[in-house]
């Protein structure tokens, strides 16, 4: 006991359970029937993104009950609370998805008020689908507690008259169908099938990208993100994580002694390596800028360039996470990487050691073929590449992982919203060759940088995936396949080139050597400039309205509060 207290002296949690004045929030805790040394145990919170929105999140608060056991287990009291999240595969396609991005701000903010509120002294946070990852991180990275990150798993594969599928099967059914070649009846039959357990999608999408991540970046315990939600060993690497905290707590490792420039260019090497989402490149930057770090999507970029793609995951690829992690889950990924000079081994993790000491015993599993070792790669290259030129002069990204065409010429069809574009898809009134344009979808134009998966996906569907183009100043989902660039900025919204290109205009994408440009001089780009007019945000009220005025550019993360560099005083130590 008096070691706790010795201990509470020091902790944000002393404000509230602490000293004669504070009797009255004592009340409250013995309220809701915790004991006098319960209160004068250090306090951790277990936030969770549950909800009944889909499957991603179903299981999370039952890896939160596992994850409190291990806390009280370890001499801690948790302190359990939910915050929101909005699932891109519910989200896709319709005015929902402009809620997505803002999402991921919304989830650090209410985290952050809720530890700051009630004076937690650390944090255990639960994530599903594909904001909530980075968003948990980034509220961690905020607040600077000490802090474990817990995946919820991803879901198991769906099976189609004994072929694998995943929900991108569904979207790109939907370009079948369209076009006669999947009937209403198989239609049926796959949507009932393509998703059967708990979990976020089973791909290397954006939740299992940035899930990857969390182990990379050593904010999560080694294997904990690669195990499928259904899976039992979930409650015991909730349950480990729930002891672990509360050594983090008596030694004060925080996320920013984990979180490095080094730990972050880990962080992009792993998603390049596995074929990863395109929105990392939107994520890392707006974790980096929680620290108050200078890393950026041309900084993302030039470690995707110089690392190789690995493991053969779709979308590009043939396996799903639960493939992986039956191989030897994310440890063996990065084992190969670390191995061939494609990590710093050094980086602290939660675990108290350091990412090459971690990886000491993991040998090289040689009865698998889903990843390959770092001097036998799939590409040389990443699976994501960074793209600039007179069209991107503030970066774009293209992921090329499983493309065969890394070059691509030809006209551009301007669209002005997904919408628009779509219906083009849906009906074929394109052409063979076109590049499609869809603007004004950028952080600050859509408002909410919306992902296009509808519309790649029925482009896949319909065979045209490699015989056109789409960029977009917009978003891609992690299951977007095909010669897609997105994040293309400055966005139209703030006077972008690409809100000033027309039909017609030669557009060239080179993928090889990361470029992306218009056949226009800079003198019709100034010209068309001065006859451009900013249009008004589509909202004039709420949230997305508050996200328009606030939010910041693509290449920067698409952040909306000046982040780590100006922070005065860290909640960590109040």
């Amino acid at each position: 006991m008096d070691a706790k207290t010795n201990l509470k002296g020091r902790l944000p949690s002393r404000h509230v359970t602490e000293g004669p004045s504070r009797a009255p929030h004592r009340s409250y805790l013995y309220a809701m029937g915790l004991t006098t040394e319960q209160i004068h145990q250090p306090f951790v919170g277990v936030a969770s993104c549950w909800n009944e929105a889909a499957p991603c999140n179903i299981s999370l608060m039952r890896q939160a009950q596992a994850a409190k056991k291990g806390v009280a287990a370890a001499g801690g009291t948790p302190r359990e609370f939910c915050t929101i999240t909005v699932t891109d595969g519910i989200a896709m396609g319709h005015e929902g998805m402009r809620s997505s991005l803002p999402s991921r701000e919304t989830i650090a903010d209410s985290v952050e008020l809720t530890v700051r509120g009630h004076a937690y002294d650390a944090l255990i946070g639960l994530a599903g689908c594909d904001k909530s990852l980075p968003g948990m991180m980034m509220a961690m990275l905020r607040l600077n507690v000490p802090s474990i990150f817990i995946y919820g798993g991803s879901i198991l594969p769906g099976n189609f008259r004994g072929q694998q599928v995943t929900v991108q099967d569904m979207f790109e059914a939907v370009g079948k169908h369209s076009v006669g070649q999947m009937s209403d009846e198989d239609l049926d039959e796959i949507e009932r099938v393509a998703c059967p357990s708990a979990g976020a999608c089973g791909a290397q999408f954006t939740a299992n990208t940035m899930a990857t991540v969390s182990e990379a970046i050593g904010l999560a315990l080694p294997y904990s993100a690669g195990a499928p939600a259904p899976y039992e060993i979930r409650d015991a690497f909730c349950a480990a994580a729930g002891e672990k905290i509360m050594e983090l707590i008596a030694s004060n490792l925080r996320p920013r002694d984990i979180v490095t420039r080094k730990s972050l260019e880990n962080a992009a090497a792993v998603v390049a390596a596995s074929g990863g989402s395109t929105n990392a490149a939107l994520h890392l930057p707006a974790m980096a800028h929680e620290c108050g770090i200078e890393f950026d999507l041309f900084d993302v970029a030039e470690i995707f360039k110089k690392t190789p793609y690995i493991a053969d995951l779709k979308p590009g690829g043939r396996y799903v996470a639960k493939d992986m992690f039956e191989a030897g889950g994310i440890p063996l990924l990065m084992k190969t990487l670390l191995d061939h000079g494609y990590l710093h081994g050094d980086c602290m993790t939660v675990t108290g050691r350091t990412i090459a000491d971690n990886l000491k015993n993991v040998k090289w599993n040689t009865h698998q073929d889903v990843v390959r070792s770092a001097d036998n790669p799939i590409t040389l290259s990443g699976g994501v590449v960074g793209m600039k030129g007179n069209l991107a002069p503030d970066g774009a990204i293209v992921k090329v992982a499983g493309m065969s065409v890394l070059k691509f010429t030809g006209p551009a069809r301007c669209f002005d919203c997904e919408e628009d574009a779509f219906e083009c898809v849906n009906n074929k009134t394109y052409k063979e060759g076109d590049v499609i344009v869809i603007r004004y979808e950028g952080p600050k134009g859509g408002p909410g940088m919306r992902e296009m998966l509808q519309t790649t996906a029925a482009l896949t569907g319909q065979g045209m995936g490699g015989k056109v183009a789409l960029i977009t100043d917009g978003r891609f989902s992690g299951a977007t396949r095909g010669f897609c660039v997105g994040h293309v900025g400055p966005e139209a919204a703030v006077g972008g080139p690409i809100g000033l290109i027309q039909d017609g205009d030669i557009i060239e994408l080179d993928a090889v050597n990361g470029t992306l440009d218009v056949k226009l001089t800079d003198a019709e780009l100034a010209e068309r400039k001065k006859a451009w007019k900013p249009r008004e945000t589509r909202v004039g009220s709420g949230v997305l309205w508050k996200y328009a005025q606030q939010v910041g550019p693509a290449v920067k993360g698409a952040v909306t509060h000046p982040g780590g560099s100006a922070e005065k005083t860290c909640y960590a130590d109040i």
